[in-house]
């Protein structure tokens, strides 16, 4: 008998831990199919939460990832849940994935897998998850429970408790000069010997690229004019460690000192010695999470209606972050301005960027015979992009606000303002004439100029002028200059073109779009005395450039120029600075094959084309494509490197891009040179008149 009884006994006792274990587990609370305010980084796919249970000893999430069959990703065991106070819940195992190990997406596209986290209190709402403390971590933003009500906060109210007086020179014109070092550089051991800025100060005509070299022993030093305070980052992407972008923030005429370092996680940080970068350090930490929220808009297919609907749900979301954020940081009322001038930016472009594609969705395009011909696939929905009335969620933001002039994103909202649908309808700015066609001529720009003003005040929900608007018609002056001035040009000439009779030379000078008739009309809608201000330097700048070319300046990558001219001598450079990830510049590259062959025939003017790749050897990909469409031009590879360099050497941020350069090695004017390849003739019969 007790044979028979020893090994239940020991089974009792075996399983009874196992059953104390689970008797003493709590389950808090079970939350199926949760809601997510973002998935962040997971760029092939998306990442879900399937269900989240909350007991007293563990946090588990059951995950879904969805991402390209046959493509890797990887999750970290350093992965962790953060809730709204900044708490950390570390990952203690995972069952269905491997961590910390590169893991190819199966022929379905889907992987479900387990977590568990330490266990959270019960009380938390809402938490995020973080795969690790690394550059491009997958992230799951906002985690909640579909029936937990927000307390969203309004707009107003989060200005309120966070009052900051604007400094009244917060827009002006000064130097900033970031500077500093990188503790432990070794060029070899980092694998870069600088950085670059993407810079766009709004009140230029051109935007530019900034390059930081950094010097042996790791000093830094790049000093820049701004006109408004600026949110930015010096950048690299070939690199060796984990160290990819230095940001920060200055006001016009200060200096900002940083130092790079290794941190107590052994990453390298960035530490702020002084100016406003150290004042606004914890939002500086924090300020591309919310960007991340209205990444929705991008990729959205609804419709205007869906989008409107949705816009609602990503602007709570947005308040209810940042409220949260900022509460969990301990934000300064300078770091909450920041950042509600920041949300507001990126919402804002984001949703014009939805209407933009939505443009381009709802278009059928063909290239026939050097023709697009376009096919509108619903009338209705085509309709609704051009009505201002369907712009909306623009209502909300503090356009005629100067902090928004700070935010990194600004200037690509500017730009979308400025061409948005309803702003840019030719049907809206111009009168058809008698034959139904719209003519350009003073008249008709006069009208679009204050048709432009209507639309941008509707869109926005306004009566007057705000900054923004008075912004879109700085952008446009700017834009249009060139052409004023060349027109103003012209009027000799047709005054004294004796193949028209003299009503027919009298009318043709006065429709002609000129200088003098538009620059007044522009200049009187600038109520903001800043804004006119610059208009008014702008145009005695442009007017004090009597000289049609300049002399390179001494700096990197000028010699590359100079040496260009000399295997070319006696002859017009006509550069092509593209790239192989460039499909506008491949376009281009692509449809001129014909007409670059005919240009190949002269002896006055030789095409360049200059691209930046890994190695001056360029990859398989790229020697593939000159081969097909470049073979016998005039080829130049350049590092990426050295490329930013030709970027800063030109102040030019975009691709395709072109430069004209004297056969004596003289950059030409901006509004003689020559632009792509479809005017050729006509341009430089043009340039060569007014150059020899």
């Amino acid at each position: 008998m007790k044979m028979k009884t020893k090994p239940i006994l020991w089974s009792l006792l075996l399983f009874l831990p196992l059953f104390a274990m689970a008797a003493q587990t709590k389950t808090y609370k079970t939350i199926k199919d949760p809601a997510v305010m973002a998935c962040v980084n997971v760029r092939d796919g998306e990442l879900k939460a399937r269900e989240v249970i909350l007991t007293d000893t563990a946090t588990t999430v059951h995950f879904t990832m969805v991402y390209t069959a046959g493509q890797p990703y990887r999750f970290v065991s350093e992965s962790y849940l953060i809730d709204e106070d900044g708490n950390r819940y570390p990952l203690r195992s995972a069952e269905g994935i491997a961590l910390d190990a590169w893991v190819q997406s199966p022929e379905s596209g889907v992987t479900d897998f387990t977590m568990h986290f330490q266990p959270m209190p019960k009380r938390v709402q809402m938490f995020d998850f973080i795969e690790g403390d690394v550059r491009g971590a997958f992230m799951l933003l906002g985690i909640h429970d579909k029936k937990y009500k927000m307390k969203v906060p309004t707009l107003q109210q989060l200005y309120a408790a966070n009052p900051y007086t604007l400094p009244s020179d917060w827009l002006k014109t000064d130097t900033i000069t970031i500077r500093g070092r990188i503790e432990g550089y070794d060029a070899g051991l980092f694998g870069f010997t600088s950085m670059e800025c993407f810079f766009e100060d709004v009140f230029e005509q051109n935007s530019t690229t900034l390059v930081l070299e950094i010097a042996p022993d790791g000093s830094f030093e790049k000093a820049f004019q701004v006109s408004c305070p600026v949110q930015n980052k010096f950048i690299t992407y070939d690199n060796k460690v984990d160290f990819y972008e230095m940001p920060f923030f200055a006001r016009p005429g200060e200096t900002i000192d940083i130092t790079v370092k290794k941190g107590t996680n052994g990453k390298y940080e960035c530490i702020y010695n002084n100016g406003s970068s150290r004042d606004v350090q914890r939002w500086l930490r924090n300020a591309d999470q919310f960007y991340n929220l209205t990444s929705q808009f991008h990729t959205f297919k609804g419709s205007v209606a869906e989008a409107n609907q949705m816009a609602e749900t990503l602007w709570s979301n947005l308040l209810c972050r940042l409220q949260s954020v900022s509460r969990r940081e301990q934000f300064t009322p300078l770091e909450m301005q920041l950042a509600l001038a920041n949300v507001q930016t990126d919402f804002a472009y984001a949703y014009l960027d939805y209407f933009m594609y939505r443009e381009f969705d709802l278009m059928k395009q063909e290239f026939r015979d050097g023709v697009y011909y376009t096919e509108i696939l619903d009338s209705a929905e085509w309709k609704a992009i051009h009505d201002e009335k369907n712009y909306m969620a623009l209502h909300r933001i503090g356009f005629d606000n100067p902090v928004l002039h700070s935010a990194d994103n600004y200037h690509i909202l500017l730009n979308r303002m400025q061409f948005a649908m309803p702003v840019r309808d030719f049907t809206k700015l111009y009168t058809p004439d008698e034959n139904g066609e719209y003519t350009i001529n003073v008249q008709n720009e006069i009208r679009a100029l204050n048709n432009s003003r209507t639309s941008l005040r509707d869109i926005m929900g306004t009566d007057k002028d705000n900054l923004m608007v008075q912004m879109c018609t700085y952008k446009d002056m700017l834009s249009d200059f060139n052409s004023w001035r060349n027109n103003e040009e012209a009027v000799p000439m047709i005054l004294t073109d004796t193949t028209m009779t003299e009503a027919e030379r009298k009318k043709g000078a006065e429709n002609m779009v000129t200088l003098s008739k538009m620059y007044p009309l522009y200049l009187a809608t600038f109520t903001n005395p800043y804004i006119r201000g610059k208009a008014e330097q702008f145009y005695a700048k442009k007017m004090a450039q009597t000289d049609l070319s300049s002399p390179l300046p001494d700096a990197p990558m000028a010699d590359l120029i100079h040496n260009l001219c000399a295997k070319y001598p006696g002859r017009y450079l006509m550069i092509d600075f593209w790239g192989m990830g460039c499909g506008p510049c491949r376009s281009a590259i692509e449809h001129s094959k014909n007409l670059r062959a005919e240009i190949a025939k002269r002896d006055d003017i030789k095409l360049i084309f200059i691209a930046g790749e890994r190695t001056t050897e360029g990859s398989d990909a790229y020697k593939k494509y000159v081969s097909e469409w470049l073979s016998d031009e005039e080829t130049v590879c350049v590092t990426n490197a050295d490329f930013t360099r030709l970027q800063e050497l030109f102040q030019f941020n975009g691709i395709p891009h072109y430069e004209t350069i004297t056969p004596d090695a003289r950059r030409v004017r901006d509004d003689l040179r020559l632009n792509g390849f479809h005017n050729f003739d006509q341009e430089m019969k043009r340039l060569k008149e007014r150059l020899e």
